[in-house]
């Protein structure tokens, strides 16, 4: 699956390659004189592997006065990443929940938005790894509907089947403030619940008999593993680090460390073969991400580490009548192809870079690009419907 730059994969072929296919995807003029500079491996390997931000927030509207939401140019800001595909995340917990039925509401006029959102892209939600694969070989965009924090259910299980049947294949079982009916402690809050609750490992159980991914990122340990002993298919933990790795900014290192993972508990998840992903918080550079990369897999093996930047590719939302809006007073490091400071290409062509100079060869960065998603995925979506 791999090409290296001894078998002729030229920057020229890379783009006539792109602008094929119907011409789904087209490179500007400035990204074309940003990729000239790069060692041309670097492009071939974006070319050829399946690459898979497996946490990335859209932002869209949640209440129903204000779908079908803003025109968002997803095509373009995943072109320019060079990604194939995000977990196309929100949350429901923000701001907070004061009423039953709210989250409810809320995740439905979500979704409303985001099917506009795709519809105007015409890009489709991948439900499992043949959809994926084929959207990659036809180099068009692709998207997996992600819903962060089980809020939505509030102790009704039936609602994950509906959820499932709108097009969600991955379930962040928690965010950051419980749920009304809780599934599980969360790794920033007091414990509550003694780890996984019944409801909890209710929801996980029918997740894996529907074909649903579960996310166990935002969970305390002992959640993590009473989930590892319900679970009947493998897990992600989309978006986290290694506690060793605290970066150069004490007062980010500070508010990030309860939301990184021990190198005991990392192993935990790998043996039962879960799959981590690396966030870009706490790295300055690509450089600096492919360490943190580097360290986790040092821990846990090359099989079990995936990207989960936590970031934004698109614009940030802001309703009508706030104070902003677009891409207003957004930080370096909130917009996915905006992870670092003076970055000049985007997202997954800064990391394959990054992981090439790291020393990983071209197998290896296929893996934590997108394979090892993709092969949980498939465990989880595989022979349903």
């Amino acid at each position: 699956m791999m090409t290296s730059s001894k078998q002729g994969y030229s920057r020229r072929t890379f783009i006539a390659t792109l602008t094929g296919a119907g011409g789904a995807m087209v490179l500007n003029p400035v990204l074309s004189w940003a990729l000239d500079k790069l060692d041309p491996r670097v492009t071939a390997i974006v070319a050829k592997t399946i690459g898979v931000d497996t946490h990335n927030h859209i932002d869209v509207p949640v209440t129903a006065a204000e779908v079908p939401g803003p025109k968002l140019d997803l095509t373009g800001d995943l072109t320019k990443s060079g990604l194939s595909a995000i977990c196309m995340t929100f949350s429901v917990d923000r701001p907070a929940l004061r009423n039953p039925g709210d989250a409810y509401e809320r995740v439905k006029n979500a979704l409303a938005s985001m099917d506009n959102m795709l519809a105007q892209n015409e890009v489709k939600r991948s439900l499992n790894l043949a959809d994926l694969r084929t959207a990659h070989a036809k180099r068009q965009p692709a998207v997996i509907q992600s819903v962060e924090g089980g809020h939505f259910l509030e102790g009704h299980l039936e609602r994950v089947e509906e959820a499932y049947k709108r097009g969600l294949r991955l379930l962040g079982l928690l965010h950051d403030n419980d749920a009304s009916v809780p599934l599980g402690d969360v790794y920033t809050n007091p414990p509550q619940w003694g780890g996984l609750t019944s409801f909890g490992a209710d929801v996980i159980r029918e997740c894996n008999r529907l074909g649903i991914l579960v996310d166990l990122t935002h969970a305390s340990n002992e959640t993590i593993n009473a989930a590892l002993n319900v679970t009947a298919k493998p897990v992600i933990i989309s978006h986290t680090g290694l506690d060793s790795q605290l970066g150069s900014n004490p007062a980010m290192a500070k508010m990030m460390r309860p939301r990184l993972i021990s190198k005991e508990q990392a192993k935990i998840v790998a043996n039962a073969g879960g799959v981590l992903g690396v966030w870009t918080h706490l790295a300055d550079t690509p450089q600096e991400y492919a360490q943190n990369i580097r360290a986790l897999v040092d821990v846990v093996g090359v099989d079990h580490v995936c990207i989960g930047t936590d970031t934004k590719l698109t614009p940030t939302y802001r309703p009508p009548g706030s104070q902003g809006g677009g891409s207003q007073g957004e930080r370096i490091g909130e917009r996915t192809n905006q992870a670092w400071q003076d970055q000049q290409v985007g997202f997954y062509y800064a990391v394959v870079d990054a992981l090439l100079k790291a020393g990983f060869t071209e197998v290896e960065i296929g893996q934590i690009g997108g394979g090892n998603f993709c092969r949980l995925f498939d465990a989880a979506t595989a022979g349903h419907r």
